[in-house]
């Protein structure tokens, strides 16, 4: 599992004695995950390292005097370099000491819903937004150790709901579990949600035989006829911008059964449709660009992040070019892209064991700013270079009352 830790922003607090601390800021994959002390994460580093010694990656060390603002700007770094390491290693990611620190709660809600413990990893938890207008917004995957409640009560995105949704790509696998009626029940609602936000788009013919189909209760014959519809089982995005055909062209993304599916708007207000086949796509990579914001009547500053996903390209001729999508859930469709070439893999290596398979890379490139930046690499995480500094003294609090609303 590759994952993008960042610390963007620290806070300086005062303890009940009157002490300061620093509280740390942890983001993953462009959203607020929790904020932590120094000495928590000191402490579970300890546990790692009784565990697996040498393998875990260095600790920034204690400061026993006080520190200079460019000795915290460090640590921050640190820490943060520290965070994109540790799971980096599986046997890490996999273990209880891991798991215990972030909490696994993922599959408490997959066991509530009554799926087979053998089914629960077609599914996954998303952050989902919902709009004053009826649209909604898949905003993140979680991470099989988060803490969903408490990722939802820590997201800056308003009207935000847990849900459920399955987590494959390609649709031949609903075959796989056609066999288990709440599988078969939460694979009907989903797809019932997508048609009518227009995700899934049947033609006419379709949509009347599928509400003959729904009115009918006939959720396996519904299903069966939802896959050949367009863009079934996709993941589509909010409406974003992109530099196909030129730059800052308005797109609609939809991902899915191994393509980027972009629906453009061309400036005379035509609506071209630009399919980019998986097969075809050599690498890609995430920028993730963030822009404080300092309020007018105190010293609090907040992180406005900006996120583009960059891929390169087959079009002909064996000529590769880079194309570039700018949305705010660039880290959304790299999973997606991630999912697909899994399922793919998967799917070959069982045709044939032998078959020597070239994969696309998620890779990072080196790229000047003027803001915060930080970047997604395949193979590692470039070190930020950043100064921000957030004081603040209001009680910092993510853990409440969980209602049934949220889910």
């Amino acid at each position: 599992m590759k994952m993008h830790f960042s610390i963007p922003v620290s806070q300086q607090r005062l303890d009940t004695l009157g002490g300061r601390y620093v509280l740390y800021s942890v983001y993953l994959e462009g959203f607020l995950f929790c904020k932590v002390r120094y000495s928590q994460l000191h402490r579970w580093n300890e546990q790692l390292r009784r565990t697996f010694g040498n393998c875990v990656p260095p600790f920034p060390p204690k400061y026993y005097l006080a520190m200079t603002t460019s000795m915290a700007d460090e640590r921050r770094d640190q820490l943060e370099q520290y965070l994109q390491c540790v799971p980096m290693d599986p046997n890490i990611l996999k273990s209880e000491v891991f798991i215990r620190f972030f909490k696994l709660l993922q599959q408490i809600v997959a066991y509530k819903t009554g799926l087979s413990r053998e089914l629960i990893g077609y599914f996954n938890l998303f952050l989902i937004q919902f709009h004053s207008d009826g649209a909604l917004s898949v905003m993140k995957k979680m991470a099989e150790f988060e803490l969903p409640y408490v990722s939802l009560q820590s997201t800056e995105v308003e009207n935000c709901k847990i849900g459920l949704r399955k987590w494959y790509m390609d649709p031949s696998l609903d075959s796989e579990l056609m066999d288990c009626h709440t599988a078969v029940n939460l694979l009907y609602d989903q797809t019932v949600q997508e048609i009518e936000k227009n995700w899934a788009k049947p033609t006419p013919e379709q949509r009347q035989e599928l509400e003959a189909l729904k009115k009918a209760g006939n959720q396996i014959k519904f299903l069966e006829l939802a896959q050949q519809v367009q863009h079934y089982g996709y993941m589509q995005l909010d409406t974003c911008t992109c530099d196909y055909l030129e730059p800052g062209c308005v797109v609609t993304v939809s991902v899915g059964n191994n393509e980027i599916s972009c629906y453009i708007k061309l400036p005379d207000n035509q609506t071209q449709e630009v399919n980019f086949k998986m097969s075809r796509i050599k690498s890609w990579q995430v920028t993730f660009l963030g822009t404080l914001f300092e309020e007018e009547d105190g010293p609090q500053q907040t992180l406005n992040q900006n996120l583009e996903l960059k891929f390169q390209y087959n079009e002909s001729n064996n000529s590769w070019q880079w194309f570039t999508i700018y949305t705010k859930q660039a880290f959304l469709l790299s999973s997606c892209l991630k999912k697909m070439i899994s399922e793919k893999l998967i799917k070959l290596a069982a045709e044939n064991p032998e078959m020597q398979i070239e994969v696309p890379l998620e890779q990072g490139k080196s790229k000047k700013s003027c803001h915060q930046q930080s970047q997604i690499n395949y193979f590692d995480f470039p070190t930020r270079k950043s100064k921000i500094s957030v004081k603040s003294t209001e009680e910092d609090c993510v853990f409440e009352t969980i209602r049934e609303e949220d889910l």
